[in-house]
């Protein structure tokens, strides 16, 4: 059961993570310059947004649990395991930011959970 929800809260708060620092990085746009002015601008037009925050802690969250399964499971089953936030990745990405993510990308994410489900099983 620890394992189950460990590994629950290694993927989704990975993977909701990155979407929410993506989010961020949508808001602050194109960095189109990078002179050590322009980037220290857009550092500090970061640092000031939340979603950077929370996202900054959900990482650091699925770090923590990922430090935990690894002292708990075999390497071999955890670091396989993680690729299952590719897939809440996609779903996010889709349904939270509005991408669009084609049919090729999802029968990628498809095999991508095949994978991970053949770790578990073994």
């Amino acid at each position: 059961m620890r394992t189950t929800l460990a590994f629950a809260i290694m993927v989704l708060s990975g993977a909701f993570g990155e979407i929410a620092i993506t989010h961020v990085m949508k808001q602050i746009g194109e960095v189109h310059s990078f002179t050590p002015r322009v980037l220290f601008g857009v550092l500090c037009h970061a640092l000031r947004m939340v979603w950077l925050w929370v996202g900054i802690a959900l990482i650091a969250m699925g770090f923590f649990s990922m430090l935990a399964l690894l002292s708990w499971e075999n390497v071999s089953f955890v670091i396989p395991s993680t690729a299952l936030s590719y897939a809440v990745g996609a779903f996010g990405a889709k349904f939270l930011l509005g991408e669009k993510v084609n049919r090729v990308r999802w029968m990628g994410v498809s095999l991508v959970c095949i994978g991970v489900a053949l770790v578990w099983v073994g």
